[in-house]
């Protein structure tokens, strides 16, 4: 099972933010530099709100990419899982809290691409890190700041 500080993300996360950090570098940097000169042709700096607001994005850019190298560097891309039979990354899986009759169905990822609106869930959220491992008929507990919540893995796809 994955170290929780391990960055994981799918191959196509990977090439999206290996994409997104090269047009940072070369098309946003020269975008960011005209804005920065013509600021600057327009005179005095101190009460220049145009150069100001070039200076703030230019650091938000540097930030975003400093980010994104440190990210790409440590990358891991996670496999879709030998065991087809056992929860793991990129697994579909659907579960049922034990007494209900609903059935919720969720994607497991790394934590860069989660994101609830689309059912992926994070591998090391509460229910992402207890889903990890489980098979079709499991019954597994995780804690919740409700309390305690037991699910039923239903079906992994």
């Amino acid at each position: 099972m994955p170290d929780a500080t391990d960055s994981y993300v799918s191959q196509e996360k990977f090439d999206e933010m290996v994409k997104e950090l090269e047009h940072l570098k070369t098309t946003r940097r020269t975008e960011i530099a005209k804005n920065l000169e013509y600021a600057r042709s327009l005179g005095d700096l101190s009460e220049n709100a145009e150069y100001q607001e070039a200076r703030d994005l230019q650091a938000a850019t540097e930030e975003r990419i400093k980010k994104l190298e440190e990210f790409v560097k440590h990358a891991k891309i996670a496999s879709s899982g030998a065991k087809k039979n056992e929860v793991g990354f990129n697994s579909k899986v659907w579960i049922r809290k034990d007494g209900s009759s609903d059935v919720h169905e969720y994607t497991i990822v790394g934590s860069e691409e989660a994101d609830m609106r689309v059912k992926k869930l994070s591998h090391v959220s509460p229910l992402g890190a207890a889903l990890m491992g489980k098979k079709k008929g499991d019954v597994f507990t995780f804690e919740t700041p409700a309390g305690k919540q037991t699910y039923v893995v239903e079906k992994i796809g």
